[in-house]
């Protein structure tokens, strides 16, 4: 079996996917994006293009080495994120290939049924009790929600006071029935992150995220001092050797890799295995598409230490497109009791709608990052 073509979709909302076609008739979807730079992306998988044309498919590690370590310059978010939709095509065609699901190939199942969590709010939170409500309602039992908005080096109070108030009101809405989390979103310096975390504490969350930049993740030590609540973070590092230092240092408790930016299936597991060793918990990012979604949830049937799954239905990114609208077969996500079943169809187990791609592609999208500023003018971190 040979690689014959490649086809790329940008579909909104911000989304690129990816269409690896074979000799055999066998065809694999991956979704190759880093948010705001789908068409930089894009430019990658072509030039990666020249290891995979002409291949066979079913050589995923070997096509992964040749396009990762012959280029003397390696990593970055960008190449990273064109490989990982790549990867994520190839195991689609090889569980098509045997007719088995991805996970199957990885050594089978561990786990009967999957946990996952929804957002709330959006980037300045507002209204948070209809959101809950509704998310209770679909059978959600796990919120994540953006903790502020733009936080300078040292900051008011009156913000830190804020993001504890949001989460008072659903805490005392749920009680201990709905699990939160606070995602920092990178916005909060190591000063003010410390103040933060304490004065969160109260609230017993399920885990902070990204408390401040992976490049400044030497600053976990000293925020781990102030909080017992678990540190979630890695949705912004692209390979095991970026992990490698997190490993070793063991200030955090959770890692976030992201299976469209960190390598695709193929690296991340071996990320997931090394935090196993570490006595880490792992909760892959996934605030994309169903095709991103379906790549997480192969890997996490067959991944003891994952303990929960990030998904986007509904997400305040999710504008002119979401999570179900271009699967013919939605209901594989469906989620009861704030699980969803584990699929059993074959390679990502799901059916892309190929018409609805090609008439969303015609549309596509030129979705960026908002730009912050403090109160000051300085550029804030989104």
């Amino acid at each position: 079996m040979k690689i014959t073509n490649y086809n790329l979709y940008t579909v909104p909302p911000r989304w690129l996917f990816l269409e690896i076609e074979t000799d055999e008739g066998l065809v694999g979807w991956g979704e190759p994006v880093v948010e705001g730079r789908a068409d930089v992306v894009a430019a990658a998988v072509h030039s990666l293009s020249r290891y995979f044309l002409g291949q066979d498919p079913l050589r995923i590690e070997d096509l992964w080495q040749a396009m990762y370590r012959t280029g003397f310059y390696r990593g970055g978010p960008e190449v990273m994120s064109a490989i990982s939709g790549i990867d994520q095509a190839l195991w689609d065609i090889k569980g098509k290939y045997y007719n088995a699901p991805v996970y199957e190939l990885l050594g089978g199942r561990c786990r009967d049924r999957l946990r996952v969590y929804s957002w709330v709010g959006g980037d300045r939170p507002g209204d948070l009790e209809n959101g809950v409500n509704a998310l209770w309602e679909s059978g959600c039992t796990a919120v994540k929600m953006n903790g502020t908005e733009e936080m300078h080096y040292i900051d008011s109070y009156r913000k830190i006071d804020d993001v504890c108030k949001r989460v008072e009101t659903i805490r005392n809405l749920m009680g201990m029935k709905m699990d939160i989390a606070v995602d920092f979103h990178g916005r909060v310096h190591k000063s003010m992150a410390k103040v933060l975390a304490h004065a969160l504490e109260p609230y017993h969350l399920m885990f902070i995220e990204e408390p401040v930049l992976s490049q400044n993740n030497e600053a976990l030590r000293d925020i781990a001092n102030h909080t017992v609540t678990p540190i979630a973070t890695g949705e912004r590092m692209f390979s095991r050797w970026d992990f490698k230092p997190l490993f070793e240092d063991g200030y955090a408790d959770i890692i976030q890799p992201d299976l469209s930016h960190a390598g695709g299936i193929s690296e991340v597991k071996k990320i997931a295995v090394m935090a196993e060793a570490y006595d880490m918990a792992v909760a892959p990012h996934c605030p994309l598409g169903p095709i991103a979604l379906a790549a997480c949830v192969q890997l996490d049937a067959c991944t003891p230490n994952v303990f929960i799954q990030e998904q986007s239905l509904g997400i305040h990114y999710n504008k002119k497109g979401d999570l179900l609208d271009y699967l013919t077969n939605p209901s594989i996500f469906k989620f009861k009791d704030g699980f969803i079943d584990i699929p059993d169809g074959p390679g990502l187990g799901i059916e892309v709608n190929k018409e609805k791609v090609i008439e969303a592609a015609k549309v596509g999208h030129a979705w960026s990052n908002p730009v912050w500023r403090n109160y000051d003018g300085t550029i804030a971190e989104w």
